[in-house]
């Protein structure tokens, strides 16, 4: 998928989600957020918002973090932050590394419908050197047996993606 068109309308937005589901606005202060269409038993229009840069960046193959931009801090975070946790300070988006290393792990034998036909998968917490927190995603191209703490893993993305968390995953690095 290549990124979506932007607009300033919100008019506009609502078009394109209708042709293509998916569409970044600007607002006034120029902030652009990625919007998209995804159906659940209604139609549901969210709003990324702050984050959209995060998953902008999974539909590219790349994986962004936040990095706080206190001196006297510095705290980065492996998932979206727009604030610092540990002191508050607005937080700026960084490049993570596409590997990484198995923190822990759960094999999930139930999942919602989106999962079902996956069941079962294995969920884990990956982290990054020099990154202060982990990433929630899931494991394949291995079975529970296969997978340790300390593991190395590197990133796959979806081919097609879907402007979701689901377009990345990770493998056992070979």
């Amino acid at each position: 998928m290549t990124r979506p068109p932007t607009y300033a309308k919100f008019r506009e937005v609502q078009e394109e989600l209708d042709r293509s589901g998916a569409a970044i606005f600007r607002d006034a202060n120029g902030v652009e957020s990625l919007i998209i269409r995804y159906p659940y038993s209604i139609t549901y229009i969210h709003s990324y918002a702050e984050d959209s840069p995060f998953f902008l960046a999974l539909s590219e193959g790349k994986l962004k973090g936040s990095k706080c931009t206190a001196r006297r801090c510095g705290a980065t975070y492996a998932t979206p932050r727009g604030h610092c946790m540990r002191c508050g300070a607005p937080t700026e988006w960084i490049d993570l590394p596409l590997t990484g290393k198995l923190h822990s792990w759960t094999t999930c034998h139930f999942g919602s419908e989106a999962f079902l036909k996956e069941t079962p998968y294995n969920l884990a917490l990956v982290e990054f050197e020099g990154i202060d927190s982990v990433l929630l995603a899931r494991v394949k191209e291995a079975v529970e047996s296969d997978l340790y703490v300390g593991m190395p893993v590197e990133a796959r993305f979806d081919p097609a993606p879907k402007l979701s968390i689901t377009d990345v995953w990770f493998v056992p690095k070979r």
